[in-house]
């Protein structure tokens, strides 16, 4: 059987506004607004805890690729390359002029 009720969120903020209304000797208005920011304070919370409590996702099997977002420069003739894609999430840095480049920190 189907509550009649759209949603116990509801329901508990209007028994909250009620009990506001009396214990804090306020207008309904208040009582309502309080009730109110005090229940989207909490659902935010509860999906703040919520979020923590996802597990880490496995890690990719061995030979996938992943995102990466790196650039690299030559420092002997200043050419630079942009990796996007690698088999690991730290890859050894690619080789120019028979030297390895150095990685360029992202600006942002």
């Amino acid at each position: 059987m189907k509550s009649r009720f759209a949603s116990p969120f509801i329901v508990a903020l209007l028994v909250g506004t009620v009990v506001v209304r009396f214990v804090a000797d306020t207008s309904w208005w208040r009582a309502g607004i309080a009730v109110l920011v005090a229940g989207l304070m909490l659902r935010v919370g509860w999906m703040m805890i919520g979020g923590l409590a996802r597990p880490v996702p496995d890690p990719l099997a061995p030979g996938e690729l992943r995102k990466v977002k790196l650039t690299y420069r030559c420092s002997i003739c200043g050419a630079e390359v942009r990796m996007t894609v690698a088999a690991r999430d730290d890859p050894e840095p690619p080789r120019h002029c028979l030297e390895d480049m150095d990685v360029v920190a992202p600006v942002e």
